[in-house]
């Protein structure tokens, strides 16, 4: 029994590692604001907890459907299913580093440095559990598809989280609409498709870029250090 912990303890650390990080992240991010909510007896980034959570539904979701892609038997009946929730939620996570606008409305009831911590670090967790999520449905279209169809689904992946970002800050459309509302939310999204208006534009484009920066320089920091222990494994074995 050890003998076998121990094996999937190893096996899974670094899947172990990132899932405890994001927890820990969590938590702090959640006793930031209520040790700012019993200092200022004021509730107003109580909303940010809320996000954190949808933040978090992605993540889950692809988590999942990464384990389960492995096993043939779900990967053409559950995999869609997970897909299709992960896509509606996914603008979720990256939604949160929108909530950093709110330090322009100033406040007297805590620190702005303070402030600045507390969203910094939602933001960042949020930021992060949407990468994380993203990178686990890529190596899933990977395998299925094929290395460019993976990157194809990461870029196009990017571009529509970033207006469903835009619609849940401005037109406060939320993921729940798009099961309760599929009509209304699919002729808004026709309408910046045949008209644009320049802030659709601009924000869009600015937070793929944002995103995929993010997105490609964490991939690549990771596939560095995978790099730097192939180089060393053969100098081990010798």
């Amino acid at each position: 029994m050890t003998t076998s912990l121990n094996k999937f303890l190893t096996r899974n650390r670094y899947k172990i590692a990132i899932f405890s990080l994001m927890l820990g992240a969590s938590i702090f991010s959640v006793m930031l604001v209520a040790a700012r909510m019993a200092y200022s007896d004021s509730g107003r980034y109580a909303n940010l907890v809320w996000n954190l959570f949808l933040a978090w539904i992605p993540f889950l979701l692809a988590y999942a459907a990464y384990t389960l892609s492995w096993k043939r038997t779900f990967l053409y009946l559950l995999i869609p299913v997970f897909a299709f929730l992960w896509l509606i939620f996914f603008p979720n996570a990256p939604y949160i580093l929108t909530d950093l606008q709110h330090l322009a409305v100033q406040s007297t009831a805590a620190p702005l440095w303070y402030d600045v911590i507390l969203l910094i670090w939602f933001s960042w967790t949020g930021m992060l559990l949407g990468l994380i999520s993203l990178y686990l449905m890529q190596e899933i279209v990977r395998r299925i598809f094929g290395r460019w169809v993976g990157w194809l689904f990461v870029f196009v992946m990017s571009a529509a989280s970033s207006l469903g970002i835009y619609m849940g800050r401005f037109l406060r459309w939320n993921s729940w609409d798009i099961l309760q509302n599929p009509s209304e939310v699919a002729m808004d999204v026709l309408g910046f498709v045949i008209d644009p208006s320049l802030r659709t534009l601009a924000f869009t484009t600015l937070f793929t870029v944002f995103f995929l920066f993010i997105y490609l320089t964490l991939y690549a920091f990771g596939h560095l250090l995978r790099e730097q222990v192939e180089q060393t494994a053969p100098h081990r074995v010798k």
